[in-house]
Formats: structure tokens, C-alpha cells, sequence
């Protein structure tokens, strides 16, 4: 089932944001838009499908537009055309369409956000910037709820602690736990990791993985980081100059790039990150059996000394060896 459906939707800044509708439909870029009218393009035409429980990720350069179109889920951005549906628990509401009072709504229980710099209270507790959004809420239950979150992300024995406290990958630990603990089902992440060290950041994108193994949110994750992306993503929406150019699998992505734009994106990246058993089998039979759709990362130190048998609903359809990953990468 969907959580968020982004209908053809396009966005403008300026005092006249729809007079610049036609030049975009005409495909002018942001510099043209600007000369002819004074607005600047923020997204254009965009149309994605969200499902449950899916983390879809929004990449791309600086001013693609890829954070420009994540606000517009709960309101932050103002829609000029088009449709942003939500999943709020009964139907699917517009939220570019529905009253203030819908949108209060939307935010307060259907949608959370976690941003770059965090947005925490550095005066306030770990557990209090944990719980905050429940005590806007009225929520009187909270105390449990922060605890369980506390829990989840390590920070149990920090609950007393000021944030101001804090190091950087801790403060975005309270975040995410803050997020989480709203018990929103669609989660809203705008590039929540980026100001941190390689380490950390490595170290919180796990985190989060297994959070999501838990929790099943759904969640739109804004990056500019391809690695970041593929590891996160089930699925990776690239913009480029507003527009989306393509949306696939993390392996799609990287097999059929759709056009010179994205095979630059991917072309200095690790395929053993993307690709499965069935990218790298030849006809045969091997030995021990692997789904065919096993990542080629999760068995490459067997490889060194066996051959294994790929299968797909029971049947063998090939087999996977050390050189049939190497002829992979080489083709």
C-alpha cells in the first residue's frame, strides 16, 4: 500500500511561482526559468509512489531539488501543481489541498522529521528532546515511550544528560530517537548524516537499518552520497535540475543507468554493494545453494574456494564462482 504518492508535482519560489510553469514545460532549465520570469524552479513534474515500510532515497547534486521536494510531504514547501497524498491511516490526503487544521494534523501524528543540524533543544535533557514531540502532542504516556527509544538508539544511561552535552553523533542519535518515538509512520530524513565523520556516519546508517528492521517505517532519506544512498535505499530516486531522471533498485540503478547523468553517479562506485548471485552466474551447477538474489558481498570470501549452486523457487538456474564475479565486473 502507498504512504506518500507524489503526483506531478512542481514547485516554484518567487511572488509569480505559476508564470513560470509553462517555460519549464517547455523544458527550460533553472537558469533559463530565471531569465524569463524571476522564479526559480525548485522541482518539476515530479511523480513517485512510496510504499509501506519502503526507505526510498532522493539523490543528487546541490540545488537538484531533491530536499525541495521531500518538504513538500508535510506542507514546509508550498506546491504550485500537482498532488502530495498522504497515507494518514483511512485514505489518502492531499496535502497540498487539505485545511490547516488536516495538515496540524499530519504533522503532529502522521509524518516526523529529522534534520541536518539536528533541531534539538541543547538546553533541555537527552529524554526531554527525546520526548518533545509527544509533549506538543499532550501525549501522557510519554515517559515509556522515551525510555523504549532510548533504548533503541544506546542512549538509556544519557537520559539525564544536557544535549549540549553531547558530541555530534550522539546529538543525531536523540534525533532519530526523537523521530521514532513520535511512532509517526513515515519518517522524513534530510540529509540527517551528512555533517558527521565517515566513521559515525557509517556507524549511524547501521543504526538505522536495524531500527527499520524493527520498526518498518516508511522513510524518504534525502542524500547526495551514492554510497550512502545504495546502502540505504531500497529503492533511489535521482533529480537532476528539479527533475527526476530515474527511480529504480539500487541495482537497476547501476546495470541501466538512464542516461550520462546518472552512469556518472555510478561510475566510481562498488558494485559488489549492488550487485546479486543471478548479475554474476554462468550455466552450471555448483556446490552449496544461494538465492539468486543475495547480495555477491554477503558470500565473496566463500567464493575463494567453492563454487555454489544459484537458485530461484527451488530450481538450480546456474552457478556463481570466483571468475564469474570477476567477468561480471570486467563486462
Amino acid at each position: 500500500m502507498s504512504a506518500v504518492i507524489f503526483d506531478n508535482v512542481s514547485i516554484m519560489f518567487g511572488d509569480k511561482p505559476k508564470t513560470a510553469l509553462p517555460h519549464a514545460d517547455q523544458g527550460m532549465n533553472r537558469a533559463e526559468i530565471q531569465e524569463q520570469t524571476g522564479q526559480v524552479l525548485g522541482v518539476h513534474n515530479c511523480s513517485l509512489e512510496v510504499q509501506e515500510g519502503e526507505i526510498l532515497v532522493l539523490m543528487g547534486l546541490s540545488g537538484s531539488g531533491k530536499s525541495t521536494l521531500l518538504r513538500s510531504v508535510n506542507g514546509l514547501n508550498p506546491v504550485v501543481r500537482g498532488a502530495v497524498r498522504v497515507n494518514d491511516g483511512d485514505d489518502m490526503v492531499d496535502v497540498v489541498s487539505c485545511g490547516k487544521q488536516k495538515l496540524r494534523e499530519i504533522r503532529q501524528s502522521r509524518v516526523a522529521m529529522v534534520f541536518q543540524q539536528f533541531g534539538l533543544l541543547p538546553w533541555r535533557s537527552v529524554a526531554e528532546n527525546v520526548g518533545f514531540g509527544l509533549e506538543l502532542a499532550g501525549d501522557a504516556g510519554r515517559a515509556d515511550k522515551v525510555k523504549t527509544q532510548l533504548e533503541l538508539v544506546g542512549l538509556k544511561d544519557w537520559a539525564d544528560r544536557k544535549v549540549g552535552e553531547l558530541s555530534g553523533g550522539m546529538q543525531q542519535r536523540v534525533g532519530l530517537a526523537r523521530a521514532f518515538a513520535t511512532q509517526a509512520p513515515i519518517l522524513l530524513m534530510d540529509e540527517p548524516f551528512s555533517a558527521l565523520d565517515p566513521l559515525i556516519r557509517n556507524r549511524l546508517q547501521d543504526e538505522l537499518l536495524d531500527l527499520q528492521r524493527d520498526l518498518k517505517r516508511t522513510i524518504i532519506f534525502v542524500s547526495h552520497d551514492l554510497d550512502e544512498a545504495f546502502k540505504l535505499g531500497n529503492r533511489i530516486a535521482i533529480l537532476e535540475g528539479g527533475r527526476i531522471v530515474q527511480c529504480g533498485t539500487p541495482r537497476e540503478i547501476f546495470s541501466s543507468p538512464a542516461d550520462d547523468y546518472v552512469a556518472d553517479f555510478v561510475a566510481n562506485m562498488n558494485p559488489l554493494g549492488v550487485l546479486t548471485a543471478r548479475d554474476a552466474m554462468e550455466p552450471g551447477s555448483g556446490g552449496d545453494e544461494i538465492e539468486a538474489e543475495t547480495p555477491i558481498r554477503d558470500f565473496m570470501a566463500r567464493l575463494k574456494d567453492e563454487t555454489l549452486s544459484v537458485t530461484e523457487n527451488g530450481q538450480t538456474i546456474g552457478q556463481i564462482s570466483a571468475q564469474s564475479v570477476v567477468a561480471r565486473l570486467s563486462a
